[in-house]
């Protein structure tokens, strides 16, 4: 069963964690962004990793890839599904669907400089999640999507 393999996996990386707890603390691999004409920028990563961004045509990209912004959220909903997925798991939690629905509410006169009192970033960020798992309580269900979020 493949929840039984990440329970098992997590439950030795903690073990270890906690006996080596110098080796816990980590730089990330890092994400090296590069230009390649007008807003279409390819980010690549040191194991070969890579993807394309571009802008809207509102701003001058050509809109021939995902936003930076989408790709954010995009990375949230993924990170937050596979902490559900991975606490699920550790708990014993069969689920048989789960969906993380990520969204946010911007204002372009910030990025754009419009107005320096408004974030160039997102105002707000909501996450909706929807995870189906018939063999714990609403209780449980809850705790594990609450655990996801917040790790």
């Amino acid at each position: 069963m493949h929840e039984e393999r990440v329970a098992t996996a997590i439950a030795k990386a903690r073990e270890y964690l906690r006996a080596n707890p110098d080796e816990a603390r980590y730089r990330d691999g890092a994400a090296t962004a590069s230009v390649q004409s007008g807003l279409r920028v390819e980010v690549t990563g040191a194991d070969g990793e890579s993807l394309v961004t571009d802008m809207t045509r509102g701003v001058g990209g050509e809109a021939s890839a995902p936003s930076p912004g989408w790709l954010l959220r995009a990375a949230t909903a993924s990170c937050v599904a596979t902490l559900i997925a991975m606490r699920a798991a550790e708990v014993g939690a069969e689920f048989s669907g789960l969906l993380v629905t990520v969204d946010s509410e911007s204002d372009d006169r910030g990025v754009l400089g419009v107005d320096a009192m408004i974030p160039a970033g997102p105002l707000s960020v909501r996450v909706v999640v929807h995870l189906d798992a018939a063999s714990v309580s609403d209780d449980e269900v809850r705790d594990i999507i609450e655990w996801g979020k917040s790790h």
